[in-house]
């Protein structure tokens, strides 16, 4: 393949399960000079991330399918199939799955990299959505939290405020 191309045949790419959601990268900061990273996560009825703030990425979600519920800043919207929500760093933000099913989204983060070292750290390994990860323990959680301000993402206590 030509130098700085990429090609990712449906249904590949590395799989991890991150808080409960299939995450898995489609092009790595590698791939585009550190520019971003692109994943498709695929997320189960009521998961996803605990609220946190990315300081040093922003972010774009693109709903491919299902219902997702994100909250921004105190601010509730609702995003269905055909829906784009962009979030800028240094917001607290978060999403969950509010559909029956499985939803699915596209996810950017400019730049590349960091996110993808934090899910390589944190995540378990996947094949697909019957491989379901156990929901990670409290333990595990302060870990991710400790590991996350390596990477300038921070998981305010729900207290604090």
């Amino acid at each position: 393949m030509p130098q700085g191309f990429a090609h990712i045949p449906l249904g590949e790419g590395r799989s991890l399960w991150v808080l409960g959601e299939l995450v898995t990268c489609k092009t790595t900061s590698q791939q585009t000079g550190g520019a971003y990273s692109l994943f498709e996560v695929a997320s189960r009825p009521g998961t996803g991330p605990p609220p946190h703030v990315q300081h040093r990425e922003e972010e774009t979600f693109w709903v491919l399918e299902g219902e997702y519920e994100f909250l921004i800043e105190g601010l509730t919207l609702m995003a269905s199939a055909g829906a784009l929500i962009y979030i800028p760093k240094g917001t607290l933000h978060t999403h969950k799955n509010l559909g029956e099913g499985v939803s699915r989204m596209l996810v950017t983060q400019t730049p590349g990299g960091l996110s993808e070292r934090f899910f390589e750290e944190t995540g378990l390994p996947g094949t697909g959505l019957s491989s379901a990860s156990p929901a990670p323990t409290p333990k595990e959680l302060q870990g991710m939290v400790e590991l996350g301000r390596r990477y300038g993402i921070e998981y305010p206590s729900p207290t604090a405020g």
